[in-house]
């Protein structure tokens, strides 16, 4: 059941993303999909649907608390953050001989579901793993109907 997709403002990046459209997972969500700078890859992330809620996990190691941005904007939520690469200051550190770590920046985009409270997200940051649960509206929840006999 696809009940989430991604959000894609603006124009289709590249050709990937075309083909890419056929072989969305859940939440329509890829490699190829949405911005990723510096380093090219988008965090991985986890969706799952609870009977009260959406829960999110987005794996972010490296990153800080202080350094992520998450933002509802209708049926819109997006993460991001951008981490500022250490710039060298003293010629007394010394010469870069190999530097892979630098800083990065990333955005991520979902459309939340119709039957999602938009105003009802909490989100926690443990371990390097960014965990979100969005609530169901209360009138979309499942709810059993009894039956009378006449």
């Amino acid at each position: 059941m696809r009940t989430v997709t991604m959000y894609r403002p603006g124009a289709i990046q590249n050709a990937l993303c075309d083909f890419d459209r056929y072989f969305e997972p859940f939440f329509g969500d890829s490699l190829f999909s949405g911005v990723a700078k510096a380093s090219g890859r988008l965090p991985a992330a986890d969706i799952r649907e609870t009977e009260d809620a959406y829960a999110l996990e987005v794996e972010l190691p490296g990153y800080d608390e202080k350094d992520i941005e998450i933002h509802v904007d209708g049926s819109s939520l997006s993460v991001a953050s951008k981490q500022e690469e250490v710039k060298e200051t003293k010629a007394e550190e010394g010469t870069w001989i190999l530097r892979e770590r630098r800083g990065s920046s990333f955005s991520r985009s979902f459309k939340l579901p119709e039957n999602a409270n938009a105003e009802e997200v909490t989100a926690q940051f443990k371990n390097g793993v960014l965990s979100m649960e969005i609530k169901k509206r209360e009138e979309a929840k499942r709810r059993a109907i009894p039956i009378t006999a006449n």
